[in-house]
């Protein structure tokens, strides 16, 4: 038996859930315009752990979204993350966002899929896997143009996540499939933290930071 909790705070979406050996028991999450987490995440937690009907201190580990994603989504998550870890004695996993993302389809066909999250203006973080999720190209910040991705356009190319929603007017291929209101989730995380989790891929509590991709960005008050 191996219970995990995934926890996922990188986008709008909160979402917590617990499994088993990779198979969800049971998720709670809320996609909020408002980014709610800090107020929202650690009652979905009691919420889940008391719902699966285990103990906290039954949990093998506990997974993190590390990014990238919202700079002050991922601060919430990985911070109850890292502060259950330590109270619990329990080993920490961090799961990439965009790659959690690229398992929420299945696609049969010889495709790539191409996770991308919306950063500001034109600009995405993306990834591109193959159909069986082997990633083939890092995490990227980019800005996109009508020869974004033109590279990939060989084969059918799925865009997912909320990045890919401000492409539809650039990327006109005819190769290019769109696919909405997907967003990173714990229950996407829930096979992926096992896997890590069986090969023993840890973090270091101590000094595991969000993967933020870029700086944080402050916006002066005009006077």
């Amino acid at each position: 038996m191996a219970l995990i909790l995934n926890i996922e705070t990188s986008t709008k979406n909160c979402s917590v859930c617990i499994a088993n050996q990779g198979k969800v028991i049971y998720h709670k999450e809320l996609h909020d315009i408002n980014y709610s987490h800090a107020e929202k995440l650690h009652p979905f937690i009691l919420d889940v752990v008391e719902k699966s009907g285990v103990s906290i201190n039954d949990l093998d580990a506990v997974a993190v979204s590390k990014g990238p994603g919202s700079y002050t989504g991922l601060r919430i998550g990985v911070s109850a993350a890292k502060g259950l870890c330590f109270a619990l004695n329990k080993p920490l996993i961090s799961i990439g966002t965009l790659n959690a993302l690229a398992h929420s389809i299945d696609v049969k066909e010889d495709a790539h899929i191409i996770p991308m999250l919306d950063a500001r203006r034109m600009e995405v973080y993306s990834a591109v896997y193959t159909n069986e999720n082997l990633e083939i190209r890092e995490v990227k910040a980019e800005i996109i143009d009508e020869n974004s991705f033109e590279e990939y356009t060989d084969k059918k190319v799925y865009l997912i996540g909320d990045g890919s929603e401000k492409c539809k007017e650039v990327l006109k291929h005819a190769n290019f499939i769109f696919i909405e209101d997907k967003h990173p989730s714990s229950i996407q995380m829930a096979e992926l933290s096992y896997i890590k989790y069986k090969k023993n891929d840890i973090e270091d509590v101590a000094y595991f930071e969000p993967f933020y991709l870029k700086d944080f960005m402050v916006t002066p008050q005009k006077k």
